[in-house]
């Protein structure tokens, strides 16, 4: 009996509409049952995906970070494994995981069926794969528009970075973890339970995303060209030995701040200050290449 696949397919993402049938017709060729409910709206996603639960055997969503992340808490859920289609502008989470960004491979690597249980962050209940964060990242995810994404991809996130990092100003912050209270002056806080994050930036040089633990980075600068400097190291996680960055890392955390803050969680604004952050081991199954 063919594996019945609910493909969902967010048609806003930057290349989906172009990529949806070559999806299909790929899935098909590999023997798989297609019910495919693309989307204009990922937020429902989840509720379309527990209307199939009982019908299929899988979910495979093609889209970037923020379709993933509209759709994880009813994987969550309904606990049916998940195949991941690259079809987004910085796809953090596949690179992370190892996925390939040719559709044709991302459809075969389903097909051979090697799953791997990955963990989950979770902040005020709102689940995410990445990176949760506040500051400099939610003001790049509020200019970061649609249009902006689909015309320029991947450089779109550098041309905006550098645009908020000359505007940036601290703010105060309270974290508390691992039975400590400590008051930073910062431009950004980030919190990681994959690697990847922000169209290919590492928030510590060893995260994995099955390691049971969020890793905190705080960067307490005072000069916005400082920001500069240290984007380099940023694109191999070792921004953490500088000594204007502090790292930190537990399974529980913290943060409070003067008045609520945005905060961005796989790219998308999901939730505010005061936050309560904190991992959830092997929360779901993901197709991935074998190790």
């Amino acid at each position: 009996m063919s594996p019945r696949a609910l493909l969902l397919v967010n048609h806003h993402s930057r290349q989906g509409q172009t990529r949806c049938l070559e999806a299909i017709h790929c899935l098909e060729t590999l023997g798989f049952h297609v019910i495919e409910q693309s989307t204009e709206h990922p937020q429902n996603l989840g509720e379309t995906i527990h209307h199939y639960r009982d019908d299929v055997d899988l979910v495979i969503v093609g889209g970037g970070d923020g379709t993933l992340n509209a759709a994880v808490d009813a994987i969550v859920d309904t606990q049916l494994p998940l195949g991941i289609l690259p079809m987004g502008t910085a796809n953090d989470l596949a690179r992370t995981l190892g996925i390939p960004a040719s559709i044709p491979e991302a459809c075969k690597l389903i097909a051979a069926g090697n799953l791997r249980r990955i963990d989950l962050g979770c902040v005020n209940n709102k689940y995410f794969f990445n990176v949760a964060s506040l500051g400099l990242s939610v003001k790049i995810t509020q200019r970061l528009t649609k249009e902006v994404k689909r015309r320029w991809g991947i450089f779109a996130y550098a041309a905006t970075a550098l645009r908020v990092i000359w505007e940036s100003r601290p703010f105060s912050a309270e974290i508390c973890m691992n039975g400590q209270s400590i008051l930073v002056k910062t431009v950004q806080i980030a919190i990681g339970n994959g690697r990847y994050y922000g169209g290919g930036m590492a928030v510590v040089h060893d995260a994995t995303i099955d390691d049971q633990r969020l890793d905190l980075y705080s960067m307490e600068i005072e000069h916005w060209w400082q920001i500069l400097l240290l984007l380099p190291a940023m694109r191999q996680g070792r921004h953490i030995h500088w000594s204007n960055v502090r790292a930190l890392h537990g399974q529980e955390i913290e943060i409070y701040t003067r008045k609520p803050r945005p905060i961005n969680t796989d790219g998308e604004i999901t939730t505010y200050t005061p936050a309560s952050f904190r991992v959830i081991p092997r929360a779901i199954a993901v197709f991935v290449p074998p190790a």
